[in-house]
């Protein structure tokens, strides 16, 4: 099959636009227009639905991207392991991530990384919602959870210590919890995740922490959004420490059952589709945030951690 036409329909399909895409390949759009019918016509699917107003992916297109992705990442890698070709990394790099991490560790370091690589374009999307990889073309995401999905491969970005906290306006005014089972009188600052939530003892020992068995009256689904609530002083929340850190050290929020943590197996994952050939321009990414970000990260200096 003919890569030249399987990234000029990349491209298109990343624009939305076919005579953009035929033009960052040198082509005018007649004959970018003529190249995607003669693919699809070998492939007897409609990749593109065009009008006089916009371009839209398909059904079959939208199925077949991944797989366009994964031959040009497979030409590109194979003719690097033979020194041929341009073997520096380019290419859209299309990249989701939680948002309040990104805004926080990735989104300030996004201009050493450009000028690092200046053939690599990213595309980024993030949200606290979680996007398929596969359905939504990605090549890459972050996400704070035991890895469990066996269509996704991973590598370890950094440890994601989950803690109890409050600002001490709200401890103040309800009290300190002693044990978890003192957690079912208080108001929870509540994420939609409610699921029941392993607490580990620093002496080992191990306790559960029941979301539904406390009063959420309040439910966010945005981690900046939870965070300013719990500061504001509206409840327990339970949060990642990558995200509390400074407030914690600042005293704007005091941890609850110090002696605890959330041992629900999460990390922070680099992960991408188990499928797809580690492109370069993924691979340099990965090594990148893993530099800036994973070695010795910030949030954990200086805090005193159960084991």
């Amino acid at each position: 099959m003919d890569t030249d036409s399987l990234r000029l329909f990349v491209l298109a399909a990343d624009k939305l636009n076919i005579s953009a895409a035929g033009r960052q390949l040198g082509l005018a759009p007649a004959v970018a227009s003529a190249r995607l019918a003669k693919l699809e016509h070998a492939l007897g699917a409609d990749l593109l639905h065009r009008s006089t107003r916009k371009v839209s992916l398909s059904q079959e297109g939208a199925a077949f991207l991944p797989y366009a992705r994964e031959m040009i990442a497979q030409e590109e890698e194979g003719l690097a392991a033979l020194g041929k070709g341009d073997t520096s990394p380019k290419g859209t790099l299309r990249f989701t991530a939680p948002s309040t991490f990104a805004q926080t560790y990735i989104a300030p370091l996004l201009p050493k990384f450009l000028a690092c690589y200046p053939g690599i374009t990213l595309d980024m999307r993030l949200s606290d919602r979680v996007f398929d990889l596969i359905e939504g073309s990605f090549d890459l995401a972050i996400r704070n959870s035991a890895l469990e999905d066996t269509s996704l491969k991973g590598r370890k970005l950094a440890d994601d210590h989950r803690i109890l906290c409050a600002a001490p306006s709200y401890l103040g005014r309800r009290g300190t919890p002693q044990t978890p089972d003192d957690l079912a009188s208080h108001d929870l600052i509540a994420f939609t995740d409610q699921e029941v939530k392993p607490l580990r003892h620093q002496d080992g020992t191990m306790a559960r922490f029941d979301p539904q068995q406390a009063r959420s009256r309040l439910t966010i689904d945005d981690g900046t959004s939870h965070k300013i609530a719990t500061i504001s002083g509206a409840g327990i929340a339970f949060c990642a420490l990558w995200c509390v850190h400074e407030e914690l050290r600042s005293g704007a929020l005091v941890r609850v059952l110090p002696d605890y943590d959330i041992a629900d197996g999460s990390v922070l994952w680099l992960i991408y589709p188990k499928s797809t050939t580690v492109s370069a321009k993924v691979r340099v990414f990965m090594d990148f945030l893993i530099a800036e970000i994973g070695t010795d990260p910030i949030w954990e200096r200086g805090l005193s951690l159960p084991k």
